[in-house]
């Protein structure tokens, strides 16, 4: 997958062009609905394998989400201890001052959020960067499974950076109006977007419905694991590929709302129009 995006002909190359050795990459997961639905482990560890062997060092490399309870039941702290590799919450070393995304919607802050307790004017409008984030990684590389999210249509590679790195969600988290503003703006900040090096999209399993739960009654096998420098395209394509699982299995159809997706192209993320997607299909050496 890496060798054919970046056109090299060694995994090796292919990382190396797509970061340099001394830089530390964090590599992104969905850890929350678990390792079956969510990002799972095998995947990554496939990357961690590779990017040892392509001269990374452990301590350049990270595996991080929002909440470290959910790392902890996906298999990610094992799997973190196995390689003598980090694994870390982007909750819990504070939030950068210096690094935030700031619009007129306030919302309740809530405990751990950086301006909590504080008043004021102003106070409730920004949502700040972890520091996780903005101070001890230099790329990150997003790992995102396919799998339906009920406002956004999938739990996917602009919403998992973008949600996973701010703090004050509570004020869009249930409004789809509110992210499909807010995510495309947040994963746009130079700190986040500027640091994806590569998109990957873990399509192992494909569930269109239940998000948060494991429901593998409304799941697709398809074994496959998709690349991009483009997670806008990703996440399109996700979207194809659960409705068209929803109508094989004559399952109730869902109208995908892409105004979020339209929105990240506008702020230059990637491209959201399908027919303007080019898709390579490759199938490993036996």
């Amino acid at each position: 997958g890496v060798t054919a995006l970046t056109e090299t002909p060694t995994p090796a190359e292919a990382w190396r062009a797509l970061a340099s050795t001394n830089q530390t990459l964090g590599l992104k997961v969905v850890s929350n609905p678990g390792p079956i639905s969510g990002t799972r482990p095998v995947v990554v560890e496939a990357v961690i394998q590779s990017l040892l062997e392509a001269g990374w060092t452990t301590n350049r490399i990270l595996i991080w989400d929002r909440q470290l309870i959910h790392l902890r039941l996906a298999g990610f702290l094992e799997l973190g201890d196995k390689y003598q590799i980090r694994v870390a919450a982007s909750t819990d070393d504070g939030y950068d001052p210096a690094q935030f995304y700031e619009s007129s919607f306030i919302g309740t802050l809530v405990w751990g959020d950086h301006e909590f307790g504080r008043t004021g004017p102003g106070v409730g409008r920004k949502s700040y960067v972890a520091k996780l984030v903005s101070q001890q990684m230099d790329r990150i590389i997003s790992i995102a499974p396919l799998l339906n999210h009920n406002l956004v249509g999938v739990t996917g590679h602009l919403y998992s950076v973008a949600h996973g790195s701010v703090d004050n969600t509570v004020r869009f988290a249930n409004q789809e109006s509110q992210l499909a503003l807010a995510i495309p703006e947040i994963y746009a900040l130079p700190v986040l977007g500027d640091r994806v090096a590569l998109n990957l999209t873990d399509a192992l399993l494909a569930q269109y419905s239940g998000e948060q739960s494991i429901l593998l009654h409304y799941s697709g096998i398809l074994n496959q694991l998709r690349f991009s420098r483009d997670p806008v395209a990703l996440d399109v394509i996700s979207l194809k590929e659960l409705e068209r699982l929803r109508k094989l299995d004559g399952a109730a159809t869902v109208k995908a709302d892409l105004t979020l997706y339209s929105n990240a192209t506008e702020v230059e993320i990637g491209v959201s129009d399908p027919a303007k997607i080019q898709v390579e299909t490759i199938r490993p050496e036996r």
